[in-house]
């Protein structure tokens, strides 16, 4: 898509030749092909698509001694679709390192629905063993807790790898039978659509921000009905506390809904990235409550932010002019996003 859409130049880099078992999910390759190493498999077919395009091939696998040769001609993006641990840890901290825009792509095996696919930082990405396993590597080895968006699927894995059998039958150490140290000689199962809409996301995050078009993602907000019934509560009876009466609340269950998930993904408005996420999120709606922006207008869907109770007992304390004085970065942020609040509900 990234070929079709215009994109001028790709590298494509994998050490991996074509196999028939994985066919089920190449975009391109035929049964002729296999054996063909993946990147030159690829390359031949772009020619027939879009010739102008310069594609180049590496046949070669990604660690320390080939970072400068792969990455040093600073792409506009590096697209990480590996699935061995230690080299995508290593590929992503040299991106960071090099201040290269990278997109990741988690664990597509053993999943089956494709409406469970999502797009966040690296830091939400809570539900994908692959993502877990890559986060504590990052923040363990490189310093990094976030800040690299990732595609991955909230389903759980439906398989496992199978006990290894060797030749004969027998359990055996699948590590006898590498051919790559670190890489498995066996694979969890793949259906073959997933891995496609993986990719299907990551050309259209790339393509987008390449033409400057900004797409609001889907925020991953783990909370269920309760936790919203317990907002909207909350704020009919700070409504009553402080005004006297909850005649202003202008929201119900569904728009306080919106508001949290939606507007301010599930944490204070004061936060500038996830900090709590899974559990830690739950957690963290114990100390969280919706209060008027503006005080002088009703507790509608386009007026009320989400706060941490002291941050609220801080905000209430000021005028909104304060606030814009003191604190024009953060005014501007919240202006927008209730602006958008006012667009998607009152047009």
């Amino acid at each position: 898509m990234l070929l079709r859409s215009g994109v001028g130049k790709l590298l494509l880099v994998d050490f991996d030749q074509v196999s028939l078992s994985s066919l089920n999910r190449h975009a391109v390759a035929t049964r002729a092909d296999v054996g063909i190493p993946k990147a030159v498999c690829l390359k031949n077919h772009f020619s027939s698509i879009f010739p102008e395009c310069r594609v180049e091939a590496k046949v070669m696998l990604y660690d320390s001694s080939s970072e400068e040769e792969i990455l040093s001609g600073k792409p506009d993006f590096v697209l990480d679709c590996i699935d061995n641990i230690d080299t995508k840890v290593g590929l992503l901290a040299a991106c960071v390192k090099r201040g290269l825009k990278v997109l990741s792509a988690t664990g597509a095996g053993a999943r089956a629905d494709p409406t469970r696919i999502r797009m966040a930082d690296l830091r939400e990405s809570t539900i994908d063993p692959l993502s877990r396993s890559v986060r504590h590597r990052l923040r363990r080895e490189h310093g990094i807790e976030g800040g690299i968006p990732v595609v991955f699927s909230l389903e759980k894995p439906k398989a496992k790898l199978l006990p290894f059998k060797g030749p004969n039958g027998e359990d055996e150490n699948p590590s006898d039978y590498q051919v790559v140290p670190g890489f498995r000689v066996r694979i969890i199962p793949v259906l073959g659509t997933i891995p496609a809409i993986f990719g299907q996301i990551m050309a259209s995050y790339v393509i987008t921000q390449l033409a400057g078009l900004q797409v609001q993602m889907e925020p991953i907000v783990n909370l269920d009905l309760d936790h919203y019934r317990l907002l909207h509560q909350r704020l009919i009876e700070h409504e009553e506390t402080v005004y006297g009466t909850s005649a202003e609340v202008q929201v119900d269950v569904e728009e306080v809904k919106y508001i949290v998930k939606e507007l301010w993904h599930g944490r204070s408005a004061r936060d500038e990235a996830a900090k709590d996420v899974g559990r830690g999120m739950w957690r963290a709606m114990n100390e969280l409550m919706l209060v008027r922006w503006d005080a002088k207008k009703p507790a509608s869907v386009s007026n009320l932010i989400l706060l941490k109770f002291k941050e609220a007992d801080e905000h209430e304390a000021k005028s909104l002019e304060e606030v814009k004085e003191r604190e024009a970065e953060f005014f501007e942020k919240v202006s927008c996003v209730l602006k958008k609040a006012e667009m998607d509900f009152y047009g």
